[in-house]
């Protein structure tokens, strides 16, 4: 940044020059959608069991354990994301996979029980497009869907939000992939830093002023 003469400010100088950290701001997975998506399906999946399944069924256990999966494993990923991008992503794929086998448990229920999947085109499925797009949405937006006496609509509900929460998941890897091969990962940006503090203290005399 320049001065009203033309010269450079050297204050901006030394505050870039400071930041010569190579780990970045991590671990704010409650802020993403994907972890928010996730954190009410786990939720709704452990209430749909409680209510439709009788709790000696070894699926409960496999749907509960799979929704925590999709939950934790976004958690995980974040707080890794500081040191190996390679872990956040794999993470996040592992998450998307075990939501895929959670949706796959809720249509063999809605086959066995002769029940439909709504398409995308079905007004309930509409109604619930735009109830997740509300700002802020929680459980207690989906709640009435979720938990719905009608056990066709409860599954066809948590459905819908899991193919919603497995679509910004496929972004999301996108994004982080696209992030990796443009930045790199931890050894990149420690070399990076490295590289930056050696030009600072190339530009600083040994009294710690700032070469002319």
């Amino acid at each position: 940044m320049t001065n009203s003469r033309g010269q450079k400010d050297r204050s901006d100088t030394s505050s870039r020059d400071k930041a010569v950290g190579f780990i970045p701001v991590h671990g704010g997975y409650a802020n993403l959608l994907t972890y928010q998506r996730a954190e009410i399906v786990y939720d709704a999946t452990v209430r749909f069991c409680e209510r439709h399944f009788d709790r000696r069924d070894r699926t409960v256990g496999q749907m509960v354990q799979a929704a925590r999966s999709g939950k934790q494993n976004i958690l995980e990923a974040s707080m890794a994301s500081a040191t190996s991008k390679e872990t956040e992503i794999k993470l996040t794929n592992v998450a998307r996979a075990s939501l895929e086998e959670l949706l796959a448990d809720y249509r063999d229920y809605l086959r066995l029980h002769n029940m439909q999947e709504w398409p995308a085109s079905h007004p309930n499925a509409r109604r619930l497009s735009q109830l997740l797009r509300t700002p802020d949405a929680s459980y207690e937006t989906m709640r009435r869907a979720v938990e719905h006496p009608d056990p066709a609509i409860a599954a066809n509900a948590i459905a819908g939000i899991i193919k919603v929460t497995n679509y910004l998941l496929r972004r999301q890897i996108a994004h982080l992939e696209q992030a990796f091969l443009h930045e790199g990962g931890l050894r990149e940006r420690m070399t990076r830093a490295r590289l930056r503090e050696r030009e600072r203290q190339n530009r600083t005399t040994p009294n710690g002023k700032n070469k002319q």
